[in-house]
């Protein structure tokens, strides 16, 4: 059957949404060959119209299906600087040099760091792990604290940051260190005195700018596997048990689910459903995922966890339990970081009520929203400028004030590159330091430049979003009914992924369905249970109650009046009692 969008019309007909938003269905040419692979390979219809999608041919749908590192992952050697890189830290292996771990205190800092300091160590190397303070000393390598661990290391490996930090390598180059960068954020013209592994330095070609920095530092250890073999060692770690790591840090780090990482991250799953990591199995534990997980449990609930340490207390908690191989002190890890996790929701409900209050003062008319205030915690304003993103449909930043500086992060929408916009404005000088990729960014501004530098952000985003704000359409990629929303379905659709940023969880369309029963639930979420004849679903909208979504949904509800709905099917096993759930995106009234 050809949708309506298929031949030209909104999806269902719905041009406007409760959300504001149209409606588009796969076009003639995707249902087309959505049947082609449905015919040639046997995938349910549904897989099939999300791999014609995809643009995955019939004969690639088995490699695409399941993604494996022996089919995906390049030769190391494609980076720039991979070889020299590696050469001076299988020397370090070799002589037993002491090595300096300096990462970045977020996820994939914290992985990144565990990665390769859990590797150093099974390699019998003396290795110190090191994570900056984030209020104290701010993002990336400093100048004293290079000098100082320098002192002790002539080998100092930078995990997650340091592209730009010319400036603290030098110290720590001056004080007899060598220094090896493996990074993935946007780099200038001027790279520091280092070895820099970056796929997003500007002479690297290997296409491989969407990896996190822990997919980085695998590949350098793959690299540096093969090389101790060719040097006599007989046996190496073993890296495929330390994919769990890559995992968590490739979804926590919102990277592209696209090529390589979908093998990392599918692959990565596996190992951690094994549990042999104390730390990954405890934090599990304490966040209450009693399935095997998947990759929204990595984002959702692992990953602001692991992040909290590094927000409210100390930086280096994540490192710490992602590096442990006692039980004990996982668990007590673990709890510690949950405790902080729930703190860190009311620091950061009372820092965006507040910003969106300056917002709506200001106003909301141009290509970047804004909010800069006293005493913000800077360890919430990156989720905050998430959230404020999520609102107003446009890139956000938020500032956290603080004597005559401003430290300030900001997050970005499809299509929109927030950090080479930021990166160019340190170039200019206008920031006190910039950076990032594109769709988060970091910056350093003087409190009495702030009004000027913000205009000059925002004229240089514009050019890249004409129509700021403006809803996009939501893609639906097909239709199911009540009685079809099953466990089983959600599997099939699962075994198409991981999904994430630029391979985005199928959206599902339920077309004329009644809300039979709905009730406000937490803080303004909707549950609704919707039906057609005696088949029911079960569905949630979250924070639906803040919008006219709910509005709309309670309203159906009490009249009874049938209505479209579109989301993604999960499982649901709370209770014991599987059964497929949908997560609400949006709803329409039928025509």
């Amino acid at each position: 059957m050809v949708s309506d969008a298929a031949q030209g019309g909104a999806f269902l007909g719905v041009e406007r949404s409760a959300t504001g938003r149209r409606w588009v269905g796969p076009g003639i040419e995707i249902a087309r060959q959505a049947e082609r692979i449905a015919q040639l390979t046997g995938q349910p219809p549904l897989v099939s119209a999300l791999l014609a999608e995809r643009a995955v041919d019939p004969a690639d749908v088995d490699a695409y299906m399941s993604p494996r590192l022996r089919d995906l992952m390049p030769d190391p050697s494609c980076l720039v600087d991979m070889g020299p890189a590696v050469e001076r830290l299988t020397d370090a292996i070799a002589k037993r040099e002491p090595v300096a771990v300096f990462g970045d205190y977020d996820v994939d800092g914290g992985a990144s760091s565990a990665l390769l300091a859990t590797w150093l160590r099974r390699l019998d190397v003396p290795v110190r792990t090191y994570i900056p303070d984030r209020v104290t000393e701010g993002y990336g390598p400093n100048v004293a604290a290079m000098r100082h661990l320098a002192e002790s290391h002539r080998l100092i490996v930078c995990v997650d940051c340091g592209t730009v930090a010319g400036a603290p390598i030098a110290a720590a180059r001056a004080a007899g260190a060598d220094v090896i960068v493996v990074d993935h954020h946007i780099a200038g013209e001027a790279l520091p005195d280092a070895l820099v592994v970056n796929p997003n330095r500007e002479d690297d070609t290997s296409d491989l700018g969407y990896l996190c920095a822990a997919g980085v530092v695998f590949m350098m250890l793959v690299a540096a596997n093969r090389r101790l073999r060719e040097r006599g060692r007989a046996e190496v770690p073993d890296l495929m048990a330390a994919l769990d790591l890559v995992a968590v840090a490739t979804v926590a780090d919102v990277a592209p689910m696209v090529g390589l990482n979908r093998a990392f991250v599918r692959q990565g799953i596996a190992v951690l459903g094994q549990r042999h990591r104390p730390g990954l199995a405890a934090l599990c534990d304490v966040a209450g995922l009693r399935a095997p997980p998947t990759a929204r449990d990595l984002g959702f609930a692992l990953g602001p966890r692991l992040n909290a340490g590094g927000r409210l207390a100390s930086s280096d908690l994540a490192v710490r339990l992602l590096s442990t191989d006692d039980p004990h002190e996982a668990a007590a890890l673990s709890e510690q970081l949950d405790g902080l996790n729930a703190e860190r929701r009311g620091i950061e409900a009372a820092v965006r009520d507040a910003a969106e209050a300056q917002i709506e003062q200001r106003g909301v008319s141009g290509a970047l929203v804004w909010a800069a205030g006293e005493g913000w915690h800077p360890g919430v304003i990156g989720i905050v400028a998430s959230r404020l993103k999520d609102r107003y449909g446009r890139p956000a930043i938020v500032i956290a004030l603080d004597g005559t500086e401003g430290k300030g992060s900001g997050r970005s929408v499809a299509g929109v590159d927030l950090g080479s916009t930021v990166a160019g404005l340190y170039q200019r000088g206008l920031l006190i330091a910039g950076g990032g990729h594109k769709m988060a960014a970091g910056l350093t501004v003087a409190r009495d430049r702030l009004d000027a530098v913000m205009s000059a952000l925002e004229d240089g985003l514009a050019r890249q979003c004409p129509e700021p704000g403006r809803p996009e359409d939501l893609h639906i990629t097909g239709l199911v009914s009540p009685a079809g929303a099953t466990c089983d379905l959600v599997t099939e659709i699962e075994n198409a992924g991981p999904f994430g940023p630029a391979n985005p969880v199928p959206c599902i369309g339920l077309d004329a369905v009644t809300p039979t029963y709905a009730r406000v639930v937490g803080q303004g979420h909707l549950q609704v249970r919707f039906g057609r004849g005696s088949a029911m679903v079960d569905g949630i909208a979250f924070g639906a109650m803040d919008g006219p979504l709910g509005e709309m949904l309670m309203a159906a509800a009490t009249s009874k009046t049938p209505v479209h709905v579109a989301g993604t099917l999960e499982i649901d096993d709370w209770g014991g009692r599987r059964r497929a759930k949908l997560r609400i995106e949006d709803a329409a009234a039928c025509p």
